[in-house]
């Protein structure tokens, strides 16, 4: 391309935003957390209700001291972009705006969870097939490097355990919010074909467990304020795993700028649907009680969507 890609965000009620833009071009990034190769030119503000006006106030501020242009006009925050990250924190808004991205002709990031159901995010899918939309959407979790190598030591994980937080959601299902951080963890480690969810609600937080048609198991576990970590098993072979937080925005930024640039994605649009899958089914179960079942998914042996 023979320069930077110039990426425009849109959305700034989700810190991921600032987060992004402080790697790739803030002065005061550490080193270590710099990734080199795009630079944010613009961002769309708006107000949701999961950032008041104060908030975006101050990460307004935060991005324009590192040059980018915060509007509130969202044809000028697309204008000569050649990649765009979605980072919209309230995912009821995720289909309305890829549906005014879609025709743009640049690469889409849509920052986690897909959508705010399964339906939804099938409408996504839908209209990125009909408009020949390159399109990623994941959590950065997937990328953290002790799940990485987790899944190297255990590649075909027949059992999966995965834990982490789970946040209060202003608006919305909690567990779709926030849960999905966990839940794709899982899909990353066990792959795709979850047949059924059943959620058992605890205090400040749930468990969830995954069954596949083929005997494989996925647990969830989600409590508030908690690290995130699991194991994969499979037969006598173990790999437990904590992430280590630091660096999982540069590791998801560094996968995800190839793609964005025009190469190969780094999770199929397939995990994403997945992901929303088995969150929906969970929510439905958290509200009904006992199993909720999904659609049938891809063949559970397909397991794609990240480097090992």
């Amino acid at each position: 391309m023979g320069h930077d890609l110039r990426i425009g965000i849109i959305g700034l009620d989700s810190s991921h935003t600032v987060e992004f833009a402080r790697r790739l071009q803030a002065p005061d990034c550490p080193p270590e957390q710099r990734v080199a190769g795009a630079a944010v030119t613009r961002c769309l503000r708006f107000e949701t209700p999961f950032q008041d006006q104060a908030g975006l106030d101050g990460r307004q501020r935060e991005l324009e001291r590192w040059g980018i242009e915060v509007t509130e006009d969202f044809d000028v925050a697309v204008a000569d972009a050649d990649a765009l990250l979605i980072e919209i924190n309230d995912p009821t808004l995720h289909l309305e705006y890829v549906r005014r991205c879609a025709g743009l002709g640049v690469p889409l990031f849509l920052d986690k969870p897909l959508a705010q159901d399964l339906a939804t995010g099938l409408d996504i899918a839908r209209i990125a097939a009909e408009h020949d939309l390159r399109l990623c959407s994941t959590s950065s979790l997937r990328f953290a490097s002790g799940l990485q190598e987790a899944c190297a030591a255990v590649p075909a994980a027949r059992h999966v355990s995965t834990y982490g937080a789970i946040n209060r959601a202003p608006a919305g299902s909690s567990l779709v919010w926030y849960g999905v951080h966990a839940v794709e963890m899982l899909v990353r480690a066990i792959g795709r074909g979850a047949a059924t969810a059943s959620t058992h609600t605890c205090g400040d937080g749930a468990i969830v467990v995954v069954d596949y048609a083929d005997g494989r198991t996925g647990v969830v576990e989600l409590a508030a304020g908690s690290g995130y970590g699991g194991v994969l098993r499979s037969g006598a072979a173990a790999a437990p795993y904590t992430v280590e937080m630091t660096g999982i925005y540069a590791a998801l930024l560094t996968a995800l700028l190839p793609f964005l640039a025009g190469g190969e994605t780094p999770v199929p649009l397939e995990d994403a649907v997945e992901v929303i899958a088995i969150l929906d089914a969970a929510e439905r179960s958290a509200q009904a009680g006992g199993a909720a079942a999904m659609p049938v998914r891809p063949a559970p042996d397909e397991r794609q969507g990240s480097p090992a």
